[in-house]
């Protein structure tokens, strides 16, 4: 199994180990949690570096997920989450209307809000949204 051990920034760490409902919770986090387990170790506070930073870090674990694989094309998942995530606030159903745009299309999902959606859940989306 392939495993990255990492630092980063306190905010970005959050964001990339985020779980769905969470405000954290986004593009980066649904992208990378398509391939990866992340997992979030502990945080670093400032005080340990020398001169000390303004941001406290925090390092997390990621686990490449065996056989992990898209049910569609990347291209397409990547513009569906971005354009899902675009408008936080609003519903999919008006946040996909671009991707969904000329289509007859009906998913309970739709009635939800990016954040709501779970890793899974996009993947169900994009599956059922690339096959109209």
């Amino acid at each position: 199994m392939q495993e990255i051990t990492g630092m980063f920034q306190k905010e970005v760490a959050e964001r990339i180990t985020a779980r769905h409902g969470n405000k954290s919770y986004g593009i980066i986090t649904v992208l990378l949690q398509s391939y990866y387990t992340c997992e979030y170790l502990f945080t670093v506070h400032e005080h340990v570096f020398s001169p000390p930073p303004k941001v406290k870090s925090a390092v997390i674990r990621l686990r490449r997920i065996e056989n992990a694989e898209l049910p569609v094309p990347y291209e397409y998942f990547s513009n569906l989450v971005k354009t899902a995530f675009n408008q936080r606030r609003k519903t999919l159903r008006n946040a996909l209307k671009p991707v969904i745009a000329g289509r007859e299309f009906s998913h309970p999902f739709l009635d939800l809000r990016a954040e709501q959606l779970s890793v899974s859940d996009f993947h169900q989306l994009a599956s059922v949204l690339y096959s109209l």
